[in-house]
């Protein structure tokens, strides 16, 4: 703001407050103006019309009893219709301005626990911005914004909030690793069950099938016996029998004697060996044929 003579040149986004023998007169916008100091006319001083932050440091605690710095910022400008106001009502801007933002800081922050100060941030410079312009609108101030920029927890806090996450994430890692322990032991189990089941019914259908090939190899060697004796009268049927039991009985010691890698077999080697062969192999088909 310039000063020649009688003439005052304001500055752009500024005006000044001029009085009159100590009272308020007029408020000067930006240009030139004339001001005959001779009547008792003066500049009293000047204002930014220009957009201000404040950055205000509050150092409070919580509903859990935790002690915490926030960090707020406070953007202002003084409302151009009515300078006057917060030239002559307010001494000083800065400090009334941090009075209130850190009396607004400390009752929202003392309802609210740690957890929930960091979560509801946003509603925190809500609150602290609607209280702050009611009050500063009368004294020629706007609020523009108010924003809570960081809330930083004391040391101690620091290290116990780091530990407790540290065991929280153990206990999840804990957690994942014995579900899918128990889960694998379960499936074993499962597998475990099915195997003994289908070895069970592997042995059974075993079972079935020898049984079948034995039943398959009496009757035909039953219907081998009544076929011979019908086309050869005179014959009977342990005459028949004698001569098959002495015709497998050849054949097996010859297959035994050509196989290098045969093991030694002991059987009784001799007409009456063949005798009781024959005789238990008779027996065998007798008590099939009463079973059937």
């Amino acid at each position: 703001m310039g000063n020649s003579c009688c003439c005052i040149q304001v500055n752009q986004s500024t005006v000044a407050v001029k009085e009159r023998f100590g009272k308020f007169d007029e408020v000067l916008q930006p240009g030139c103006h004339f001001v005959p100091r001779i009547l008792g006319y003066k500049i009293a001083g000047s204002l930014s019309l220009r957009l201000h932050q404040l950055d205000v440091k509050c150092e409070t605690k919580t509903k859990g009893n935790v002690f915490v710095t926030v960090i707020a910022s406070v953007q202002y400008r003084v409302v151009a219709d009515k300078p006057e106001d917060a030239f002559y009502k307010l001494s000083n801007p800065i400090n009334q301005i941090q009075a209130y933002v850190i009396g607004a800081i400390v009752a929202s922050i003392g309802k609210l626990d740690l957890d929930e100060a960091f979560e509801k941030m946003n509603e925190i410079s809500k609150a602290v911005e609607d209280e702050l312009a009611q009050v500063m609108l009368a004294y020629g101030c706007e609020i523009v914004k108010t924003l809570i920029i960081n809330i930083i927890p004391d040391e101690r806090a620091k290290q116990a909030i780091s530990e407790l996450n540290a065991e929280i994430r153990l206990y999840l890692v804990l957690k994942i690793y014995f579900k899918v322990y128990f889960d694998l032991r379960s499936y074993l189990s499962l597998l475990k069950v099915l195997f003994l089941f289908w070895t069970a019914v592997a042995a059974n259908l075993s079972g079935m099938g020898t049984a079948s090939q034995r039943q398959a190899v009496v009757d035909a060697l039953r219907n081998g016996v009544i076929g011979f004796s019908e086309s050869a009268p005179g014959t009977t049927v342990k005459d028949v029998m004698d001569m098959a039991l002495t015709t497998q009985y050849l054949d097996s010691i010859k297959e035994i004697g050509a196989k290098s890698k045969s093991s030694v077999i002991l059987i009784p080697h001799g007409p009456g060996g063949i005798r009781d062969v024959g005789t238990q192999i008779r027996d065998g088909l007798v008590r099939a044929s009463t079973s059937q």
